[in-house]
């Protein structure tokens, strides 16, 4: 089943605000860490196990796809886009990096204080470096493509939704959810 390049770029522009509320909360229990206190790191897991498993497995990968054909249907977005994909690896390696660290703390490894709060500086700055240019620069790219019929998005990725956020939520997420609820109700 063909989906409408508007209607992805709708779920990705929304992917971006949760990702954003998500590096929210990792920022804020990582700075938990830099002024000694204990952060939540069953949450924090919660949420890079979001990023790796949703974001760089499935967001990503649409964005991807979208990008080829926006690639196809234009010369001169080739250059622009060449280095997606490339970025994308780069930051799903920071996640599994951060990932990797909050595990082996919540398995009682010692890991130092400075590498989680180092890697989790790394990810979330990157990510948001990244995200604001796709919002920025090819999203509006992208929107100026919506009515054109050579585009078409199939493959079984985009049946795939959000296990956090979308319709069909996973239980394994209650606790993250939970957890940024009442940070959504704050002024």
């Amino acid at each position: 089943m063909p989906y409408t390049l508007e209607s992805v770029l709708d779920d990705l522009r929304e992917d971006h605000r949760n990702m954003a509320t998500l590096l929210d909360l990792l920022e804020r229990e990582t700075s938990r860490l830099r002024d000694g206190d204990e952060p939540d790191f069953e949450l924090l897991l919660d949420v890079m196990r979001y990023m790796t498993v949703y974001s760089d497995a499935i967001h990503h990968p649409k964005e991807d796809l979208i990008y080829a054909r926006m690639r196809a249907s234009s010369d001169a977005l080739s250059a622009e886009l060449a280095s997606i994909e490339e970025d994308h690896s780069e930051i799903a390696e920071l996640g599994q990096t951060l990932r990797a660290d909050i595990a082996a703390v919540v398995s009682g490894t010692a890991v130092k204080r400075a590498q989680v709060l180092d890697d989790a500086q790394s990810y979330a700055d990157r990510l948001r470096r990244h995200m604001a240019w796709e919002d920025r620069e090819l999203f509006p790219i992208a929107d100026d493509l919506i009515h054109r019929p050579d585009i078409e998005l199939e493959g079984k990725i985009f049946d795939r939704g959000d296990p956090a956020f979308g319709p069909t939520r996973d239980a394994s997420f209650d606790n993250l959810l939970k957890a940024i609820k009442p940070a959504e109700k704050q002024p």
